[in-house]
């Protein structure tokens, strides 16, 4: 039995549904992050979980107990807002002792608890200022050990980071994680933010209008997407639409130039309209900064060859994009930078490589 179980929960505001039969098990001590756009409806699953909203239908239960019906304070779960939701006329000490205090924790319990907290979470100096005397970042802390002072079963934290700045929102995410692990306390994070997913998560729960689409660890989201707009959502996708010339074999034309998907076509047929899609990091520019040379002449005659013209080419600092232009298609690619090779320049010829195994058929398209 897993420790948070979600069963068959379902959630409409009169005739709208706007969560659909999510089926979740987690684990003790898992760190599951919801992962989706804007009204995909993983902070309406995660309020449900708090009690601050009520299921239509299905259950919920935490180490064993229904917990679906109770109040938001007979449930042992602490919550991170991304308002901070911090009681300004209070001190940071005294938001931290807040949730005690309601429990009606003795006091000779609270002080010591506030002093932990907020030596955890590195801000013993602050307990006096009150919150508009702290940076976004420090009332992030404050309202994170709000929520743990009261030793909760299951922490849940709703986009914390979307207000903060990029360089702030990395460090912060990194001393959550480390938190999380050193507590060992059963987390859900909700974001949009893919990155932030990937690099916290120990499994991802990738939401669309309502439903779960695909249940993983991050590896497996990112590499092995069952539906398109998992594998368009999490990470940058390049769909190339075609025709199948051989669906056994994998053969499919792209444009009038053929190339091979490893997996094949099981459930098409000669002359089908199909889409592949590649990630920009599989894919090689033939010639450029040795990207697509290889000592293997076996690899380098397995590999596809599509000829284009180069589209667009961006500096992202570390990496660089290319898009290419095949006929209706355009594909991305990314390649490291080398300050001793120049960029190619925009409209010159290209041809751009990679694996049969590297193409993605997708489910669901």
């Amino acid at each position: 039995m897993a420790f948070l179980e979600i069963n068959q929960v379902r959630k409409a505001f009169n005739q709208n549904v706007v969560v659909q039969n999510v089926d979740l098990a987690i684990e003790r001590g898992e760190f599951v992050s919801f992962l989706g756009p804007s009204g995909c409806g993983k902070t309406t699953t995660l309020r449900m979980v708090a009690g601050f909203e009520l299921p239509t239908a299905g259950t919920i239960r935490i180490d064993g107990k229904d917990i679906t019906h109770l109040r938001p304070n007979q449930r042992n779960v602490g919550m991170v807002f991304q308002s901070y939701a911090l009681f300004p006329n209070m001190t940071v000490a005294e938001n931290v002792a807040f949730g005690l205090k309601v429990a009606k924790r003795p006091a000779a319990e609270i002080g010591p608890r506030v002093d932990e907290m907020l030596n955890i979470i590195k801000l013993p100096h602050l307990a006096g200022r009150y919150p508009y005397q702290l940076s976004g970042g420090q009332q992030q802390r404050v309202a994170l050990a709000r929520a743990l002072a009261i030793k909760p079963q299951v922490l849940l934290l709703d986009e914390p980071l979307s207000a903060l700045d990029a360089k702030i929102r990395v460090s912060l995410r990194e001393e959550i994680r480390s938190l999380q692990r050193k507590l060992g306390i059963t987390t859900i994070y909700v974001t949009h933010d893919q990155e932030e997913a990937l690099s916290m998560s120990d499994r991802i729960v990738v939401m669309n209008e309502g439903r779960v689409d695909q249940v993983g660890a991050p590896f497996e989201i990112y590499n092995q997407p069952k539906t398109r707009f998992v594998a368009s959502f999490v990470g940058t996708l390049s769909v190339l639409s075609g025709t199948v010339v051989d669906a056994a074999s994998g053969v499919l034309d792209v444009g009038g130039q053929k190339i091979v998907a490893g997996r094949g076509f099981p459930n098409a047929k000669a002359g089908d309209a199909c889409a592949v899609s590649l990630r920009p990091e599989a894919a090689r520019l033939e010639g450029f900064g040795g990207q697509g040379a290889t000592t293997n002449m076996a690899d380098h005659a397995e590999r596809n060859r599509l000829q284009g013209t180069i589209e667009e080419v961006a500096f992202l600092g570390s990496v660089i994009r290319i898009k290419v232009r095949l006929g209706d298609n355009i594909l991305s690619l990314d390649t490291f930078n080398n300050p001793g090779v120049t960029p190619p320049e925009r409209g010159a010829k290209a041809t751009v490589t990679f694996s049969p195994a590297d193409l993605l058929v997708l489910e669901g398209v």
